[in-house]
């Protein structure tokens, strides 16, 4: 086991979500074995989404970047968890948390505005269906997908190069399983109240903004539903925009309680379960969501399927 000493001088150390109790090793494969389950599930979305070409449309698109994304996040976190959870070590250097914070950040935001423009892509499909192609155009796809990755982009930079310019003179021990700016701010042993300020405008930012143009879309959405007189077009319609909802109130109710909720309210073995949540549980529940209430997306795996392997059999 290596020791904390050795490395608080140089390197952070992260307490991590687990011991080595029976009841822990037995959390931490299934942990190991659900972010290997979203890896796979949101490769294979990604895979679909490519090799079919009834799925190249907007809506596809969009759905194949949430599972990029989300891909990206895990593989941030969970790695280096297992690698130190099983390799007994707990030290983190000032550039892998730095990338950690970046890469979470980037992600996360990223994912705000993307959900943002799902949001509204669904609004133009079911509010003005015939004039979708020319509202929800290629061009405007790739500059919303390209807008959430650099507004997530930047404000990860902004805040990762803030959050490591502080000193950190005391502890140097991380109570979590990753760096995370909040966590890490709790070490800093110089006066943070402006950063505190600056976090809490970019959660405004980055997660107030995107949901209430989501909340705007849905709700003109369900106008529109209610309108109809085919059951069976509202039904289709409460079932595309049920399971978005059902991802957009996972994500950002997880997120706005860290980031956001007045930390008197909140202990730091709360915080933990909170981000295993939208670090590692979140990301296999999109592609069960938009694949299992989806018959474009089953269908493409079926003529995937019978394409490469039951035609061997």
């Amino acid at each position: 086991m290596e020791d904390a000493n050795d490395t608080t001088e140089i390197n952070f150390i992260l307490v991590g979500l687990f011991n080595h109790t029976p009841t822990h090793v037995f959390l931490f494969s299934m942990v190991l074995m659900i972010f290997l389950t979203s890896l796979m599930g949101n490769a294979l979305m990604i895979l679909l989404i490519h090799e079919d070409p009834q799925l190249h449309t907007p809506m596809y698109f969009l759905l194949s970047q949430l599972s990029l994304m989300d891909m990206m996040l895990g593989s941030s976190i969970v790695p280096k968890m297992a690698t130190n959870y099983l390799m007994g070590t707990k030290s983190i250097s000032p550039a892998g948390c730095g990338t950690q914070i970046f890469l979470f950040l980037t992600l996360g935001g990223g994912e705000c505005f993307l959900l943002a423009a799902m949001a509204y892509d669904r609004y133009v499909a079911i509010c003005h269906p015939l004039r979708y192609p020319i509202l929800m155009n290629q061009k405007l796809c790739l500059h919303m997908t390209t807008g959430s990755w650099l507004l997530g982009g930047v404000d990860g930079l902004i805040q990762a190069g803030a959050t490591l310019s502080f000193p950190y003179c005391h502890s140097r021990e991380i109570n979590h399983f990753f760096c995370e700016a909040p966590s890490l701010m709790r070490l800093a042993c110089a006066e943070n109240i402006f950063f505190e300020f600056f976090m809490y405008v970019c959660c405004i930012l980055m997660l107030l903004i995107p949901l209430s143009l989501i909340l705007a879309s849905y709700s003109l959405i369900l106008a529109a539903v209610l309108r109809m007189k085919s059951t069976a077009a509202r039904k289709k319609a409460f079932a595309t925009c049920s399971s978005h909802l059902a991802v957009v109130g996972l994500f950002y109710g997880t997120l706005i309680f860290t980031y956001m909720w007045p930390k008197s309210y909140r202990s730091v073995a709360h915080d933990k379960v909170v981000s295993a949540f939208y670090t590692i549980f979140t990301p296999v529940l999109n592609p069960l969501i938009y694949s299992v209430r989806n018959k474009d997306v089953k269908g493409a795996l079926r003529k995937w399927l019978e394409k490469h392997f039951l035609q061997h059999l």
